[in-house]
Order: C-alpha cells, then sequence, then structure tokens
C-alpha cells in the first residue's frame, strides 16, 4: 500500500483535494527558493559560504524544513553572530510553502488556515493510529 497519509506533505494534501495545482505549486515553491535563499547568496557575497555550501544547506533544508541558518550554524558552515548579521541585512524572512501560497494569490488566508488545521487533525489522526 502506499504512504499513509500521515506522510502526506501539505501540497501533496490540497492537490488531492484539488485546491491547488502544480502550477500553484511551482509558484510558490518559485517564490520560496526566491526569499529562502536570500540568506545563503548574502552569506556568499561576503565570502562566508561558497555556492556548494549553500547547496547543502538547501538539501538539508528540503529534508527537515528548518530555517537554513539554524541548518548553516548546526553544520558549521556559519557561526550564529553571522547568522544574526545576514538576518538584520535581509529583508524578508524565511516563508513556509502555506505562506508563498497566500501570497501568490493560490490560496487566501483563511483557506489556509482552515486547510492546515485540516491537515493537522488528519496528521495527529494518523500518528496516533500508527
Amino acid at each position: 500500500m502506499g504512504k499513509s497519509r500521515y506522510h502526506m506533505l501539505f501540497g501533496q494534501f490540497l492537490m488531492g483535494k484539488g485546491l491547488i495545482d502544480r502550477e500553484g505549486v511551482f509558484k510558490a515553491r518559485l517564490l520560496q527558493k526566491e526569499i529562502n535563499l536570500r540568506i545563503g547568496q548574502l552569506a556568499k557575497k561576503k565570502g562566508w559560504l561558497t555556492e556548494e555550501d549553500i547547496e547543502r544547506v538547501l538539501i538539508i533544508q528540503e529534508e527537515t524544513h528548518e530555517k537554513f541558518g539554524a541548518i548553516a550554524v548546526r553544520e558549521n558552515f556559519l557561526t550564529k553572530s553571522q547568522v544574526d548579521e545576514l538576518l538584520k541585512e535581509q529583508p524578508d524572512s524565511y516563508i513556509f510553502f502555506g505562506e508563498a501560497l497566500v501570497k501568490t494569490r493560490v490560496l487566501s488566508h483563511d483557506e489556509l488556515i482552515d486547510n492546515l488545521k485540516e491537515y493537522n487533525r488528519m496528521r495527529v489522526a494518523e500518528a496516533l493510529k500508527d
């Protein structure tokens, strides 16, 4: 049998309900990539990270959904003070997938909140079954 719904990503959940399509996912992920990459690019400009370092952090981020700076510190690519400095320079902070869906007008804020609640209830129910 495939993955349980508990392991389903939020985007897959929304697609399954017919609320978004691949284009909506693409728009939101593109916005995420543009905004979330900024701290890495700022660090690269300062000579603190290489393109390879950034890619390594982004790969981890895809799996853990943690903030770029937290990963970079934990993996010893940057110090906490360097991340703090970068965050002060960064015009926008990290954007989550749901926020990106709202900013790209794929979902309304109310639709996001309602569906996040439903998604989280589903995940809790599935986790309790395991």
